[in-house]
Parts: structure tokens; sequence; C-alpha cells
């Protein structure tokens, strides 16, 4: 099956069996190793991507679905060699330990952040990344992190 996908403002295109999953495709066939394959079961969020802006476990989607459509992975929330703030505030605030559900978690991030339309509170923040599991336990600071970007992307004043 042929498929034909814009990935981070590139358009791919590639020959595929019909069962690959987008994770694997955006891996094996891209080699965007960015998005982490953590459980292929939906349930640690650590493949997360955006798929037309929205957030999607890629572990539960097939390349095939995603034909003709905008993926977004870490590798594309960089700009003109300028972190995202959400990978800026992960870094200034210690919200990674292993580094391996970081891209998840900063991919579902930005969605919650966008979709709520103002900077979120901490309580916000852990109900909105439910999805997305730490096995380091980092959460203190990932909800740091996310709170501190969500302040800096709806122009909010950062809180001490």
């Amino acid at each position: 099956m042929h498929v034909s996908v814009t990935v981070n403002g590139t358009r791919r295109e590639a020959d595929v069996e019909p069962r690959t999953l987008l994770v694997y495709f955006l891996r094996e066939t891209l080699g965007l190793t960015g998005t982490n394959v953590g459980c292929d079961t939906s349930t640690c969020g650590a493949c997360t991507v955006h798929v037309d802006g929205q957030s999607v476990k890629s572990c539960t989607m097939l390349a095939a679905q995603a034909d003709g459509r905008e993926v977004t992975t870490i590798e594309g929330m960089a700009s003109d060699g300028e972190l995202h703030p959400l990978q800026r505030a992960f870094h200034e605030h210690h919200g990674l330990q292993c580094g391996y559900c970081t891209p998840g978690m900063i991919m579902a991030s930005d969605s919650l952040i966008r979709e709520a339309g103002h900077p979120l509170a901490e309580e916000e923040v852990r109900i909105g990344l439910e999805g997305n599991l730490c096995r380091c336990t980092g959460y203190q600071n990932i909800v740091k992190a996310v709170v501190a970007a969500s302040q800096e992307m709806h122009g909010a004043p950062a809180s001490a």
C-alpha cells in the first residue's frame, strides 16, 4: 500500500504493509526515532504524535490511516533552531529523568495547552496527562515544566 503523509512539514511517501502502525512507519521507514515505542497498547503515551493537530497515540493508528494527513513528531517541534517552549521548559525545570517518556509528554502537553486556551494550573496538567506514564516518577517536574510552558505560550507572567 502506498501512503503519502506530510511529516513535520515535509511530504513523505512510501510503500508500507497495510498493517504497519504509524509509530513504526515514523521510526523504521522515515528514520524519525524521537517517537518511542513503549507498550504497543496505548497505555503509556510514549508514542504520542500530532495528526492534523490532535494528539494521537501512534501505536494505535495505522500508517494507512495517516495517508493524506499532517503528522508532527517531536523532531518537528523546534523551529528555526529554537526549542519549542515546552522543550525549553522541560530542560529548565528538569522535567525529564531517563527521557524515554519526554517526547510523548511534550506532544501531549502541547495539545493540552493549545486546547485549554489559557495558562494551565497544576491540577489541569495532572488530569490532562493521565494517559502518559513516566516510569522514573518525574511527574512533579514534568507538571512544573508544563505549567511554565503554558504560561509562556499564553503570554501570562511566570509564577514563582
